[in-house]
């Protein structure tokens, strides 16, 4: 796996020195009212004052700059070093704090236990072979009760063809498939190009969380729909192979994993 995050962090150090798609940093508009960007489901209880808040797998200078704008206290956690550096000019620039951590989303070592009281996770679990690590350790670093918003690429958008063919978009990549996808070229909106991507199943995205030590308490499909637009296009594919899962969960108690742990059926 060591080869495959470092092909990623490559990837994305180079996304970030030219400003690719997911590089924009937040702007100094957005930074006045940033809590309906960070929350547009209303998930995060009106505000984020004061609260410990991890934007893991999440450099760029946006969530981060949002968050801490909110009255967070941040740490980004990124595989990418040039990411990262994005953060910390925002924070410079706007004269914000944030903590910067640079590691994988499954190895959170470089942070203690129960740290966190809310962690947000933009769509990024696709970059990983096992879902399942990145689950538990969120479910370490969090503090019992604490919230989880992540967001993932749904399996189906994966599996799906960028081109529309005579019968719309093809599934050409199979549901049970070992190791990552073919790498893919510039354009492809759904994909980022350079990188490794992993298809996760549901039973891995949702199975998963439960057996973390999460409980699921909504789930939405941002929508990214346009059936107007012309076929091939990211708002086309979209009426199709809806692209992304939000999902919030909840850390529950020691006392409700040790249950868990005791339950035979």
């Amino acid at each position: 796996m060591s080869q495959i995050y470092e092909h990623n962090r490559l990837a994305w150090d180079g996304r970030a020195r030219q400003r690719q798609r997911h590089t924009l940093t937040a702007t100094a508009a957005q930074l006045k009212n940033p809590l309906p960007i960070l929350d547009r489901e209303g998930w995060l209880d009106g505000s984020l004052a004061g609260r410990r808040v991890l934007c893991l797998a999440s450099g760029g200078g946006l969530q981060s700059a949002l968050c801490a704008a909110a009255g967070a206290v941040v740490t980004v956690v990124d595989l990418s070093p040039e990411m990262l550096a994005l953060d910390e000019q925002v924070a410079a620039q706007h004269g914000l704090k944030v903590r910067t951590v640079a590691a994988s989303m499954d190895d959170l070592s470089a942070v203690g236990d129960a740290s966190f009281e809310l962690v947000l996770q933009p769509v990024s679990s696709c970059y990983v072979a096992d879902v399942g690590r990145v689950y538990r350790e969120v479910a370490r670093v969090l503090a019992p009760g604490g919230l989880y918003v992540s967001q993932h690429k749904q399996p189906v958008s994966l599996q799906a063809d960028a081109a529309p063919s005579a019968r719309g978009y093809v599934l050409s990549e199979p549901y049970y498939r070992q190791g990552p996808l073919p790498e893919i070229v510039e354009g492809h909106r759904h994909r980022e190009a350079d990188n490794l991507e992993f298809l996760h199943r549901w039973e891995d995205l949702i199975g998963g969380l439960c057996r973390s030590g999460f409980v699921v308490e909504d789930l939405s499909e941002p929508r990214h729909a346009r059936v107007e637009s012309g076929p091939g296009s990211f708002e086309h594919r979209s009426c199709f192979a809806p692209p992304y899962v939000k999902i919030k969960a909840r850390r529950i108690g020691a006392a409700q994993d040790a249950a868990k742990r005791l339950w035979v059926p």
